[in-house]
């Protein structure tokens, strides 16, 4: 199915949920950019709501979120209130403007809270918002999702949810920090259902420390016999540079580029098996979800959730270090909770980084994110289309890619190389010493 090309694989490359990165952001914009911005949003564009709750249980070693630990009652009382105040002063900017149709919880943990503190930010968000017929999901911890938590999901009709399962596999869960028995995501997803949620995702990892291939076959057959709707199944990136809590584990163990590959493959065909249609490279869906009918219709989309059927054009970060997306910029808010806090407790929106898009950026950005939903981009009009072309020759002359004049397809063996072949057409990729994942 896929063939092993590891010079082709040998720069860690961005995961492409937004363009610009990142890891281009500056500090050179600013509130003022978050006024400009949501003061453009014209009155039927439709928007989501992005809410991030940075806290967890227990923090997990290989966890690249950000997060903090939720031991605290007060810490996360303050929290819920500044994410409450957040959402009024973003509403009162909008003045009724767009139409909000998602609201996605992230975090974190957002089960880090306590149900009653859920409902209040629910209908706190409704209040502000008038959205009571937006679609509502929710990533969560299994191991605290409980009955109270069941009934909470029920009254506030989410109707996605996202469990981090990460490996069925114990001595692998000891490795990475995540004690995390089978039953309780069994339960986990039974207690789910009860409460109407339609469309549940599970969470994957491969590349952990001490994995094999039978490793990953045990989870992938532990996984199908739940039969969620969705399954993103992630390589692990270890760098312990910038996230010091993965200097835990022992990276002696960790599997080679090699043996990653073959897990992503041994992934794919397993679940491809199964009866689910491959998104992209790591994303897969059963025919009848929304993600699976999207891909299908060419109407699939990619933002900071990864790739979605969410078709607003808008994404509004609430809580600290949480991205908004806007045609003309990307804005992130105050990481540090403690600053986040100083902002809006005083009125003040908490946008501290980014980066102002230029057209040449969107249009840079629609390619890249046609190329990876779609596996075809028409590449008309770039400037710099010979050096494109020149840098991915290697890829064209295994057959990965074929060119129709100005028309770039992927070939279904390509799927692995996707995120390669699209930095290609990223000009900060040339010049940044940023450290990415592996493309594997």
């Amino acid at each position: 199915m896929w063939t092993y090309h590891p010079e082709l694989l040998a720069t860690p490359v961005p995961r492409y949920t937004s363009f610009p990165t990142a890891a281009e952001f500056g500090d050179d914009v600013g509130p003022a950019d978050m006024e400009h911005a949501l003061a453009r949003v014209h009155e039927d564009e439709l928007v989501s709501l992005y809410l991030h709750v940075p806290y967890c249980r227990e923090i997990c070693w290989y966890c690249g979120c950000n997060t903090g630990a939720a031991n605290r009652t007060a810490r996360l009382a303050t929290y819920v209130q500044r994410l409450g105040e957040e959402a009024d002063l973003i509403a009162a900017r909008l003045a009724g403007r767009g139409r909000v149709v998602r609201i996605a919880w992230g975090g974190g943990s957002p089960n880090a809270l306590a149900p009653t503190q859920f409902d209040a930010l629910m209908r706190r968000i409704r209040h502000a918002f008038a959205c009571e017929r937006a679609t509502v999901s929710v990533e969560l911890d299994p191991r605290g999702f409980d009955w109270d938590w069941a009934a909470c999901f029920a009254r506030n009709r989410v109707t996605r949810a996202s469990l981090g399962v990460q490996t069925f596999a114990p001595h692998i869960q000891r490795a990475i920090g995540r004690i995390q028995p089978t039953e309780d995501i069994a339960c986990a997803m039974g207690r789910l259902r009860t409460a109407g949620v339609e469309s549940i995702n599970f969470d994957l990892m491969y590349g952990l420390p001490g994995q094999f291939a039978t490793d990953l076959d045990e989870t992938l057959a532990i996984a199908l016999s739940m039969r969620p709707e969705r399954f993103a199944v992630f390589g692990y990136a270890h760098v312990p540079h910038l996230l010091p809590r993965q200097r835990r584990i022992d990276a002696t163990r960790l599997p080679g580029s090699a043996a990653r590959f073959a897990m992503a493959r041994q992934a794919h065909r397993h679940l491809s098996d199964a009866g689910y249609d491959p998104i992209g490279f790591d994303h897969f869906a059963l025919p009848h979800d929304a993600i699976a009918r999207a891909a299908r219709g060419k109407t699939l989309r990619r933002n900071f959730q990864g790739f979605t059927e969410d078709q607003s054009g808008i994404l509004i970060g609430l809580g600290a270090s949480s991205i908004s997306a806007f045609p003309g910029a990307l804005l992130q808010n105050e990481k540090r909770a403690g600053r986040y806090h100083l902002h809006i407790a005083n009125g003040r929106l908490a946008t501290v980084r980014g980066i102002r898009r230029t057209p040449a950026d969107r249009r840079r950005g629609a390619l890249i994110e046609a190329l990876l939903c779609r596996g075809e981009a028409e590449c008309t009009g770039l400037a710099d289309l010979p050096d494109v072309r020149a840098r991915l020759a290697d890829f064209e002359e295994h057959g990965l890619i074929a060119w129709a004049g100005t028309r770039l397809l992927l070939d279904q063996r390509a799927l692995p190389y996707a995120r390669a072949v699209a930095a290609a057409f990223d000009p900060w990729r040339a010049t940044s010493a940023t450290r990415f994942s592996s493309a594997v």
